[in-house]
């Protein structure tokens, strides 16, 4: 059994006020409806016998319409492929009561072999050789244990976990959105030939059956070092001189995205407004930054001297070139912390601004989630009717 595993596409996730010229739409957004299509051609080139997504197919619990077109076409060039698709649902695309019609629903009516678990409970399918247990998103946190607990592994299969949550050893790593749920780490059994982890944005492991795809495309800035694509897991064990009863084999599978780009650190004392300009726009130059690609820079001990920092008039033609540029500063004043200079409102990405601050508030976990789940929604759609006004 040979799968790849993919997770977080966030299909319909939005930024930076650009639009595109032809469509119309976000630019950000259509980029993304983009390179996952073209990501799945890719994965159709490897031929694998699964393509195992382990949540948050897409950004919100409502998709756009181009996001339900943009899966359907994939799971029409799947379907001719012959290639089943496994998808549980994530956080953010659960709906958050057990009345509310969840967005998969739709997905069950294509006619490609496709098993999608959204249920607020354990599911298992059988492909091939192997049997996948199903846990998606939950209600609760408790209700992983709950779900783990009805698992029977199978002696004649290999066995493999999908799953979305935060597994214990990445508490640091909170991402701070709605339904965001630990893993305990119990559940993480070496038991299974492999666990596909959803929901954190980097690829990385846990122990050694388990990881984290990754999400496809850059989403934060905060992502900027983290790795981007799949995972191919060929879990047909091959024994060496090392592990005589063999291992599974996964290994990073690089998918088309939108690159996010280092420009690096400015030392800004004793240059002059025009200079620091000028080494941006130089840094973009040097590192061939591609076209319609994310790039920060960040500038270390502006003063008063300095003003507002770099003249955005002078940056035109360097910001129009890119999809965005982020300019952050850091001062001694501000013990190292690195920030979004004032004049760089695009570069924001308030939602995560917001689950950032919230993280940092001394109140309860009910709480927090509560505050979360409403503030974020009103920041959604306060910026989607901007965007509508924009366009």
């Amino acid at each position: 059994m040979k799968l790849i595993h993919i997770a977080d596409t966030h299909l319909g996730h939005a930024a930076f006020n650009r639009l595109d010229a032809e469509s119309g739409a976000n630019l950000r957004e259509k980029q993304i409806y983009d390179n996952f299509l073209s990501a799945i051609d890719r994965i159709i080139a490897e031929k694998p016998d699964v393509l195992v997504h382990a949540g948050d197919l897409f950004d919100q619990v409502k998709p756009k319409t181009a996001a339900y077109k943009t899966v359907m076409e994939a799971l029409d060039h799947l379907h001719a492929a012959g290639i089943p698709f496994v998808v549980i649902a994530g956080n953010h695309s659960m709906v958050k009561t057990r009345y509310t019609v969840s967005p998969f629903a739709v997905l069950d009516y294509h006619p490609g072999e496709m098993t999608a678990a959204y249920s607020f409970r354990y599911e298992n399918v059988e492909i091939g050789d192997t049997i996948f247990h199903l846990i998606p998103n939950m209600l609760r946190p408790e209700d992983y244990r709950n779900a783990f607990d009805q698992i029977e592994l199978s002696g004649k299969h290999h066995n493999v976990l999908v799953t979305h949550g935060l597994a214990t050893g990445l508490k640091d790593k909170r991402l701070s959105t709605v339904a965001e749920h630990e893993l305990d780490n119990t559940i993480l059994s070496d038991g299974f030939d492999y666990i596909a982890l959803g929901h954190y944005h980097g690829q990385s492991e846990i122990t050694g059956n388990a990881w984290y795809s990754g999400s496809l495309e850059y989403i934060t800035y905060g992502e900027i070092s983290d790795e981007k694509g799949g995972l191919l897991v060929d879990l047909d064990k091959t024994p060496s001189p090392d592990t005589p009863h063999g291992e599974v084999n996964i290994r990073h599978f690089d998918l088309p995205k939108t690159p996010m780009v280092d420009l690096g650190t400015i030392l800004c004392e004793g240059m002059a407004p025009g200079e620091i300009t000028e080494e941006i726009i130089s840094l973009v130059a040097r590192k061939n930054v591609p076209l319609q690609a994310m790039a920060q820079v960040t500038l270390k001990d502006l003063s008063r001297e300095h003003g507002k920092g770099p003249d955005t008039k002078d940056l035109a033609s360097v910001r129009e070139q890119l999809l965005d540029l982020k300019i952050r500063q850091v001062s001694r004043d501000q013990g190292g912390e690195a920030v979004p200079i004032q004049q760089d409102v695009r570069a924001i990405d308030y939602l995560q601004e917001f689950s950032s601050f919230l993280g940092k508030q001394q109140i309860s976990a009910k709480q927090k989630e509560y505050v979360a789940s409403c503030g974020l929604e009103v920041l959604r759609t306060v910026m989607d009717r901007h965007r509508e006004d924009s366009e």
